[in-house]
């Protein structure tokens, strides 16, 4: 019993004494705080300072340990590689799966037209930014080299420019930072998601940035706006110039610019074509959209519209129909689709290991700061190196003027080991200067080569004293920046690729658009179909085909300007305008009314009418025998809603609905058999749509109110019967000479 005993206790132990996990098993008490600040905040930092936000040389440390993969490759020159090949190298410094890190070699390509300036050539197919559509082949088919403007990136690198640490797993090093010889930050757009926190960077023109830059080094007081128009995007198109917006930006690192699409209108063909839009968007977005609008009827003017985007570049082509104005349609297209957006800036930059939401102005001194730094370092790199060099010279020196005596001295030496102290005794060197002396060949030990190597004294001795001279002078630093920039400018800058609309004319969406007016006949089935047919083809038309099993329910001549009520058994009325409804002919099925209207799946209409003027009434019959008279502006609405709550009392079964334009009579029919003839002049209308109504018609112990219809002159012998002077009222039965009546309407 007790080793079972033992055993149990075992089974239900799983924290067996060879599991060495300290706290496992253990339930503690903590504050949300405290778990917050142990496991999330390093999380978060992770994100931000590893991952999303970019650092003063303008790139994440996705970007610049692929760019340093492909540096260390040789890329700089040469063919390009097969990109397979350099994701595969870079995951030496980036572990974290090739997808991610071609993904990253794409938007820095040329092919892909992301970035104003590339960092990367690309040979095969790179997709485009401006279509989700056109996606990248796998990096097997994909070629890449570095782009030219790349050498700016790592120019001196491997002179102490800027500080390498250990990758990963501690076999290679790499760059904290790049040595970059222009603004990179302010060049490329560039966003990131953090915890917490994000970044969105527009791209400047890089001619207009080192001006700005130049400008600042010589007064760091300078204006930026007089250097810097606007942003500058690769997609190209127009930026809306907002002085007031655009000041914002280059003070406090936030604001937004619009850019709109640039078009061109062909008059032969009577058609735009859109070459250039707004970096936030893809062609998709914007066809979808003006897809949408046109089957809204928002957008009248186009009678085609096609992607013809090729090899040669984007183009959307809207063929126009006759008549309409380019330039109106364009301004309505601009407010009504992504052909305008907007750019939201966020300059959040990673300032020496801290996030910082910064300006233009402040971006570009923390570059000048960081630059200069570099400059300093690969000064004193230089000035070290050629201090070294003078003094192994000064020792050769002192050896070259008796050449016999260290001849003599090595010679006479039994141990190699003890060649270098000899030297140093013979001729008071330090251990440096004798080591370099005696791996001098005998072939050097001649007069040519003595006087070379004192020539390169004095010029060490010049050029070490110039060195030391930049050294000691910030302004000397600062001249030197100076130039890189103004070199830079002159072999990378270009034009502007976004042009700058300074006076635009803005849309005014509160205009109407006007609605042709003509008249329709509709055909409604009962399955819920509606077919608009203009009247005058209607002689020409045959019989309306309808679905098997269907029927034609109801027609309504009307105008194409007018409004459609439609009541359904859920209390709800939507609205819609007849010219909503395309035009057809008798031979098609119509339009589905449910989906057009954006009604629930389980929906049902239960009553439709056409509106000319908000003028007349709604008639609600409930099974009650309740009647309630809704005055049909009700359901007017200033804004355009298509669908109104609550349009009627859903709190007893609805009988029967009537629109009427002026008060007239009505026969109520009971279950019971008994009729009512009411004049809705007596009832007072009431402009709360769910009004519950008053009684009207009393109903016998399970009879309730059927229907409704209008009352037909001569519908009864005598009508009198039927009509009451007060209310409610039970009603009568017909006569056998008044159901004869009825039979013959």
């Amino acid at each position: 019993m007790a080793k079972r005993k033992k055993e149990n206790e075992e089974f239900t132990n799983p924290l067996a004494d060879n599991v060495h996990i300290q706290g496992a098993g253990h339930i503690k008490n903590e504050a949300i705080v405290d778990t917050l600040t142990s496991n999330f905040m390093p999380y978060a930092m992770s994100v931000i300072l590893s991952r999303a936000i970019p650092e003063i040389d303008g790139f994440k440390p996705s970007h610049r340990k692929l760019l340093y993969t492909m540096y260390s490759m040789g890329l700089l020159q040469g063919g390009t590689v097969k990109s397979a090949n350099i994701v595969g190298r870079t995951m030496q410094l980036n572990p974290h799966g090739d997808a991610s890190i071609y993904e990253t070699m794409i938007r820095l390509s040329r092919g892909n037209e992301s970035l104003l300036y590339p960092f990367v050539d690309s040979k095969g197919n790179f997709g485009k930014a401006y279509s989700k559509n056109m996606m990248y082949a796998a990096s097997r088919y994909t070629e890449a080299k570095l782009a030219p403007i790349s050498k700016e990136l790592f120019e001196d690198i491997n002179k102490d420019t800027v500080d390498f640490v250990d990758n990963y797993d501690n076999t290679m090093k790499e760059p904290t930072l790049l040595p970059v010889t222009f603004p990179t930050i302010l060049c490329n757009v560039t966003t990131g998601i953090a915890a917490g926190m994000a970044s969105s960077i527009a791209s400047f023109n890089l001619g207009e940035l080192c001006d700005t830059t130049i400008s600042l080094i010589k007064n760091p007081d300078h204006d930026v706006n007089e250097t810097l128009l606007a942003p500058d995007f690769v997609s190209g198109g127009y930026v809306v110039y907002d002085r007031e917006e655009l000041e914002k930006i280059y003070s406090t690192g936030r604001g937004s610019v619009k850019v709109r699409a640039k078009y061109t209108y062909d008059k032969k063909f009577n058609c735009i074509d859109i070459t250039e839009i707004p970096p936030t968007t893809t062609s998709e977005a914007i066809i979808d959209k003006i897809v949408e609008l046109v089957k809204a009827n928002k957008i009248r003017e186009l009678s085609d519209l096609r992607d013809e985007t090729d090899l040669k570049g984007l183009r959307i082509t809207l063929d126009l129909k006759r008549g309409t104005d380019p330039e109106k349609l364009m301004a309505k297209l601009y407010k009504m689709t992504p052909l305008e957006d907007t750019f939201s800036c966020n300059f959040n930059v990673l300032i020496k290991g801290s996030p910082k939401v910064l300006g233009v102005r402040d971006i570009l001194l923390e570059w000048i700061d960081f630059r200069l730094e570099c400059v300093r370092r690969r000064t004193q790199f230089t000035l070290n190196k050629k201090s070294e060099r003078l003094h192994l010279l000064k020792g050769l020196e002192k050896i070259l003027l008796d050449i016999d005596k260290a001849i003599k001295i090595i010679r006479n030496t039994e141990a190699e080991a003890d060649v270098v102290p000899n030297l140093m005794i013979g001729f008071g060197i330090d251990r440096a200067q004798a080591e370099y002396v005696a791996e001098i060949k005998l072939r050097h030990l001649n007069r040519e080569y003595i006087l070379k190597r004192t020539k390169d004294i004095e010029d060490l001795i010049k050029e070490i004293a110039e060195l030391e001279a930049i050294l000691a002078s910030k302004n000397k630093l600062k001249r030197i920046i100076v130039n890189e920039l103004a070199e830079v400018s002159k072999k990378y800058s270009g034009e502007r690729k976004c042009s700058i609309l300074y006076s635009v004319e803005e849309f005014d969406t509160t205009e109407t658009v006007e609605i042709p007016d003509y008249p329709v006949t509709l055909f409604i089935t009962k399955e819920g179909y509606l077919n608009k047919i203009r009247t005058a083809n209607l002689r020409m038309s045959g019989e309306q085909k309808v679905k098997e099993g269907d029927e034609v329910s109801r027609t309504f001549e009307c105008s194409n300007k007018d409004e459609l009520l439609v009541f359904t058994d859920k209390a709800q009325v939507y609205k819609a305008k007849v010219d909503d409804f395309p035009d057809g002919k008798a031979s098609q099925l119509g339009t589905f009314a449910a989906t057009k209207l954006g009604m629930e799946p389980d929906e049902k209409t239960i009553y439709m009418c056409v509106i000319r003027e908000y003028k007349g009434y709604m008639i609600f019959a409930f099974e009650n025998g309740k009647i309630a008279k809704v005055d049909i502006t009700a359901y007017q609405t200033k804004a355009n809603r298509k669908k109104l709550l609550k349009a009627y009392s859903a709190k007893v079964p609805l009988a029967s609905v009537k629109y009427i334009e002026e008060d007239c009579e009505l026969v109520l029919c009971s279950t019971s058999g008994r009729m009512l003839l009411l004049n809705t002049g007596a009832l007072n209308p009431k402009t709360t749509k769910d009004t519950q109504g008053v009684s009207v018609m009393t109903q016998k112990k399970n009879h309730k109110l059927e229907s409704m219809h209008f009352y037909r002159e001569g519908e009864f012998e005598k009508a009198w019967r039927f009509r009451t002077k007060n209310l409610p009222a039970a009603g009568a039965l017909p006569s056998p000479a008044d159901n004869s009546a009825q039979l013959s309407f």
